[in-house]
């Protein structure tokens, strides 16, 4: 699996990735909307997580282009600032799931590998 991590704060990708790495999965990080739109166009990801509050490009309108750009992508929204109507619209918009941070690394792998094993059947 190919995991696209895009998170502003620079330690907890880097984190993320490594143990992601450990674990099999190729994973890369981005640290704006804009850092990952241009890994997007480069490379082929299976499964995206992005953080909602970012600087600039927020993670909704991420997702959205995101959902422009390759709509069979899941993208798990991440959050540390959730609220009812974010995940609403993060769900409306078309994300695959929307956890909230602290979150146990193995549950993000697991839904991770989840929502990339259900890309691999569809």
């Amino acid at each position: 699996m190919r995991l696209l991590i895009v998170d502003d704060e620079t330690g907890f990708a880097e984190v993320l990735c490594k143990r992601m790495r450990r674990r099999g999965v190729e994973a890369a990080s981005a640290e704006s909307g804009d850092e990952a739109v241009r890994l997007l166009r480069r490379e082929e990801f299976d499964v995206a997580i992005v953080d909602l509050k970012l600087q600039g490009m927020n993670g909704i309108e991420i997702l959205k282009v995101f959902r422009l750009m390759v709509p069979e992508m899941p993208v798990l929204m991440l959050t540390g600032h959730g609220s009812e109507e974010a995940r609403d619209e993060c769900i409306k918009l078309g994300a695959a799931g929307y956890l909230s941070k602290p979150v146990e690394f193995d549950r993000l792998l697991d839904k991770a590998l989840e929502l990339s094993a259900g890309r691999e059947r569809a």
